[in-house]
């Protein structure tokens, strides 16, 4: 796990994306997360998550250094569970606000992908990752030192997807009632391009689905 101290950032579209930017990632707002928290310094890997569950869902079971994959929103909450009980810790999700301040490298970034302006540094997707997930930790890192938050799987958040607020916010946790999509973040080595992967970019899915290209990475409140 990797320390990231809380702050204040603009969420959203900031110009750095360009006309990448979808309207789902408007308007930019104002978010203060007003504490510090930790954050996978990797996804999930196969080799942990058989090491809390028992068996390996993942499509691409190519060593345990790998991404789990083929795992639901609803997957990765029996994981949590099982994983505090045996480590006695409080593990969750990351909200999508901690995901995307992570992602940019809390209070000291401001590129397009996590870690860089040229994807090819540091992710896993379509125009490099002959389709296939690849072990974590192969490509750069960002400023906080975390590996493929842009490319490889994409995250699942703890928030239900919704429309962005217009003001200022503090530590948001999504919409405050259910919705049919939960947020995924960051992208994969199977989406048409780079744009997925960017730090603002944002995609969903139901709880209860599985794709060879979602996986997550774990948050923790100290």
């Amino acid at each position: 796990m990797k320390y990231v101290q809380g702050g204040t950032f603009q969420m959203g579209a900031t110009s750095e994306q360009g006309s990448d930017a979808w309207d789902r990632e408007k308007p930019v707002h104002t978010v203060t997360i007003s504490n510090d928290y930790y954050i996978g310094e990797t996804e999930v890997t196969q080799g942990l998550w058989k090491a809390v569950m028992g068996s390996n869902p993942s499509d691409f079971k190519n060593g345990d250094n790998y991404p789990v994959e083929e795992v639901s929103w609803d997957d990765c909450k029996d994981f949590i569970n099982k994983l505090n009980q045996q480590t006695g810790q409080n593990f969750r999700l990351p909200t999508e606000a901690e995901w995307e301040y992570a992602a940019r490298g809390g209070k000291s970034g401001g590129t397009k992908y996590s870690g860089s302006n040229n994807i090819n540094d540091v992710a896993w997707y379509t125009g490099n990752a002959d389709e296939e997930t690849h072990p974590v930790k192969s490509k750069s890192p960002n400023e906080l030192g975390l590996y493929d938050m842009s490319g490889n799987v994409f995250e699942w958040c703890q928030d239900w997807s919704g429309d962005y607020p217009s003001g200022s916010v503090t530590d948001p946790v999504g919409s405050s009632s259910p919705q049919p999509f939960r947020v995924l973040r960051g992208g994969s080595w199977n989406d048409d391009g780079a744009r997925y992967c960017r730090v603002s970019a944002r995609n969903g899915s139901t709880p209860s689905s599985r794709y060879n290209r979602g996986g997550l990475r774990l948050a923790l409140v100290p």
